[in-house]
């Protein structure tokens, strides 16, 4: 994985993340350097969700109200399926995700967290993947899905699911070092 040294990183969470999706990320970026705060809604922690079951609390280091895009270089959303449902109804975290894109930083989702990019407007026109019961939902808000373990468009990563973590985090950190993303129109 490429260091980043200097970078920083907010994990958008709340509670019925996928453990994985959020645990290794968080590792993996802080083990290349960055420093990571795990962002979520209110104070405290939440609690992961393990394959059938509820995982492990994870500190929250930071609240929404308390951050902005401003803080940090890139922005990852873990899935699991309640987490990124819990998170698509909450207008100030759809804001904080929309921010790190008008600004063209990285913006990385992983599993059912496209659901995120749907309800930003973020997906339409880009090439994306995601868990496949969310594919429909890509197409219908207008991304082009592909079957990858990442899919990479102007800043914008995707992953389908916990086997792809490995390429998600080393695709993470290689799009951070690349610096702002132009983008054009979707």
């Amino acid at each position: 994985m490429k260091d980043l040294t200097g970078k920083s990183i907010a994990i958008l969470a709340t509670h019925g993340f996928e453990q994985s999706e959020l645990q290794v990320p968080l590792e993996k970026l802080r083990g290349a350097g960055a420093r990571v705060d795990i962002v979520s809604l209110k104070s405290g922690a939440i609690k992961g969700w393990d394959k059938d079951d509820w995982g492990e609390s994870v500190p929250v280091d930071k609240t929404l109200s308390d951050v902005k895009a401003d803080d940090y270089d890139a922005i990852v959303l873990p899935g699991g399926q309640i987490n990124p449902d819990l998170l698509r109804v909450e207008q100030s975290a759809l804001d904080f995700i929309k921010s790190f894109w008008d600004d063209k930083k990285v913006v990385a989702a992983i599993c059912h967290a496209p659901w995120l990019l749907v309800e930003t407007g973020i997906i339409k026109g880009r090439k994306v993947t995601s868990y496949p019961s969310v594919k429909t939902d890509v197409i219908n808000a207008g991304g082009v899905w592909e079957d990858s373990a990442v899919v990479t468009d102007q800043g914008l990563v995707t992953s389908r699911n916990p086997g792809d973590l490995d390429a998600f985090c080393d695709k993470i950190a290689e799009e951070i070092n690349e610096g702002r993303h132009e983008r054009r129109a979707a």
